[in-house]
């Protein structure tokens, strides 16, 4: 949540600030709701200094034999004059964090101004985009005619933008993953941590997803007030959930795979085809948790870490800093990884890489103690992906095709596949469906 020291000592700026998001802050409604909260907070804070005031007298007087009915009296009448302002100053602090809560975070000074996507600013490219003598064809006719990408069978199980992937695009996307892990753990000393995929609803509010997203969401039906998780994100960061960090423990660096569910619920039209954009998929996420000072640091180390995995694979690719409009809810600060498809002729996402800085963690209760302070400190939360892995594969795919449509598998990936350095078709299919 945006820190409210800031709205009342910068609240003019804080607006303009957010107006770059497209967001307007409902400056009269809040002002009104503090204006409230803190004449019935200092009417209370008075009111409770009264009472104390008296029902230490009537210890005193009660030494002294006098009559202490009448300040007996008052104390009572002071009790449910107190108990009515607390209901009230309860009503007004909720009304409050309701609102405040729908506010995104503020944005970083050196993130560019625009509107959507066409306004994001290139930062750099990295590798040669390959060449073809061929038209190149898009991933999912690819794997259709290598017989191991099944969209209408998957659509048989569980509808529309679902794959059932088998034989060696199975194992690739297998591969991937594991790739993926060990690079992070094993080259950038990652911690590797294993969550569930069904977290509870307030994890959601924590990272900043709820409320403004919650039609994204698959929910479990029944007694179990869980969801399934859109990006490990969710469970990894809420473990600093009402935790106090020593300075010295941080930084803490984690690499974790999971499957992710979204509902897709804002993306009518889009990617209807191939697995860009799917209800389900895996991906390797990394999450750091830092103090501010070394926080744009580790912001710069996870994108070059997840670009890492893109450079081993030998694939082209760009980065981004997204402009004011395109930056998510949470973030302050994003960078997009965007990787090469020939197959689409264009650049496509394939991570997020954003600070958050105190904004998840002013949510969560996340703080950190340096050594002999009394005082403690909000941390700094980041998150990206390294990497999709569905993109991934696609990535691979549309690059790595030959004329014969067959796919070269990356050297750094051979070893994953038992030493094969092709996916040819196979040579028997069932026929799941007709």
């Amino acid at each position: 949540m945006v820190d409210p020291q800031l709205l009342k000592t910068q609240l003019d700026a804080v607006c303009k600030n957010l107006r770059l998001r497209g967001f307007e802050f409902q400056q009269e409604t809040y002002l009104e709701l503090e204006s409230k909260r803190k004449t019935l907070q200092e009417e209370t804070e008075h009111l409770q200094q009264q009472r104390n005031s008296l029902s230490k007298s009537i210890g005193q007087k009660k030494a002294q034999g006098e009559d202490v009915g009448a300040i007996m009296a008052k104390v009572g009448t002071i009790n449910q004059t107190l108990k009515s302002q607390q209901e009230t100053l309860e009503q007004l602090q909720q009304e409050l964090h309701t609102l405040l809560s729908q506010v995104p975070n503020v944005l970083d000074p050196s993130v560019p101004e625009g509107k959507d996507e066409e306004d994001n600013t290139l930062v750099s490219t990295w590798g040669e985009k390959p060449s073809f003598d061929f038209t190149p064809l898009e991933h999912d006719v690819l794997g259709e005619n290598l017989m191991q990408m099944d969209f209408k069978l998957a659509s048989k199980l569980s509808g529309s933008r679902f794959v059932v992937l088998h034989h060696d695009i199975a194992r690739l996307h297998r591969a991937l993953c594991q790739f993926m892990l060990n690079t992070h753990i094993d080259k950038h000393q990652y911690q590797e941590i294993y969550v569930p995929a069904l977290v509870k609803r307030d994890c959601f509010f924590g990272t900043g997803q709820l409320p403004k997203f919650d039609e994204d969401f698959f929910d479990i039906k029944g007694d179990f007030d869980l969801s399934l998780i859109s990006t490990a994100e969710v469970p990894v960061t809420n473990i600093a959930k009402n935790t106090l960090f020593q300075s010295e423990q941080l930084p803490l660096r984690f690499v974790a795979h999971t499957p992710c569910f979204r509902s897709e619920a804002g993306s009518y039209g889009r990617d209807t085809r191939g697995m860009i954009r799917q209800h389900q998929f895996d991906k390797v996420e990394l999450i750091h948790f830092c103090t501010p000072e070394h926080s744009k640091q580790e912001h710069e180390r996870l994108l070059n870490n997840a670009q890492a995995i893109l450079k081993e694979l030998n694939l082209a690719h760009q980065v981004v800093c997204l402009c004011s409009g395109d930056t998510g809810f949470s973030a302050a600060k994003t960078f997009d990884i965007e990787v090469w498809l020939p197959g689409q002729n264009a650049y496509r996402e394939i991570s997020s890489c954003s600070n958050c800085e105190s904004f998840q963690a002013r949510r969560l209760k996340a703080r950190f103690r340096e050594p002999g302070s009394k005082n403690s400190q909000l941390i700094h939360t980041l998150n990206g992906s390294g990497l999709a892995v569905g993109r991934t594969l696609v990535a691979i795919l549309e690059n790595y095709q030959d004329e014969n449509q067959r796919i070269f598998i990356p050297e750094a990936l051979q070893s994953y596949m038992g030493g094969k350095t092709h996916i040819e078709p196979i040579k028997e299919h069932v026929k799941w469906h007709v």
